[in-house]
């Protein structure tokens, strides 16, 4: 993915907003092999929202920079995941990590509502496939301002 023009702010990097963004449109490539997606939405009136989501800003991306985002399953029940993304320049430093807990919402309420058993079965192929990789750095970090007394 390529920063786009509209996205730069006054400070000349890419605006915080925009992180998000990258970090959506990646995680759309990955959501097809769980069974997710705009299809899902339509035709099994059953989707995702986000509960919560963190994000780590490591090194500014500016106008042209080109970046790639991974999608990384940690953890899920029958209502919910826990993934962890990473947003690197092509020449591959790590500009941002995020971190989020998505939940399962069936439409016709909106309610969470748990999964399908063959959206199961993906989640689970997926985190038998990611167990394998080493513990991101920074998961379930806080965030505070420590009190110096």
């Amino acid at each position: 993915m390529e920063i786009e023009p509209g996205w730069i702010d006054f400070n000349g990097h890419l605006n915080m907003a925009y992180y998000n963004v990258l970090f959506d449109r990646g995680a759309d490539h990955a959501y097809p092999r769980l069974g997710f997606g705009a299809d899902y939405a339509r035709e099994r009136r059953m989707t995702t929202y986000v509960a919560e989501f963190h994000v780590r800003y490591l090194r500014e991306l500016h106008l042209g920079d080109r970046v790639r985002a991974s999608f990384r399953l940690l953890d899920f029940d029958a209502k919910r995941f826990h993934s962890y993304q990473e947003l690197r320049h092509e020449d591959g430093w790590l500009a941002a990590t995020a971190e989020g807990l998505t939940l399962h919402v069936d439409m016709t309420g909106p309610r969470v509502a748990p999964m399908p058993g063959d959206v199961m079965e993906n989640m689970t192929k997926m985190q038998a496939e990611h167990d394998r990789l080493p513990r991101p750095e920074g998961i379930g970090r806080p965030i505070g301002v420590r009190q110096r007394r």
